[in-house]
């Protein structure tokens, strides 16, 4: 079970790709916090967000998830990321 609340029908190989490494990071904490971003987002994101995101995808755990749960700053420039933050902080406030 990957966790995913949304199917990738509908969604353009290049999103369904994305969707799928959202949720098979390897690290449980960033499975949970990219992949629901993306069950949430990833059918909104412009092309130039995509590359964004997909370059995301490339940087280890260890060294994003510091960023995500706002332990370190996030690089300038990198406007996906602060997306997510936002995000996940509107999730948590749900909760």
């Amino acid at each position: 079970m990957t966790g995913t609340t949304r199917s990738s029908d509908g969604l353009d190989a290049r999103r369904r790709k994305l969707l799928f490494r959202s949720w098979h990071r390897g690290m449980r904490e960033m499975d949970l916090i990219l992949g629901s971003f993306a069950d949430a987002r990833i059918a909104d994101l412009t092309s130039a967000e995509l590359d964004q995101y997909e370059a995301l995808l490339d940087i280890s755990d260890t060294v994003l998830l510091p960023w995500a749960t706002g332990e370190q700053p996030i690089p300038d420039g990198n406007e996906i990321l602060k997306k997510i933050v936002a995000f996940r902080q509107a999730m948590t406030f749900q909760s």
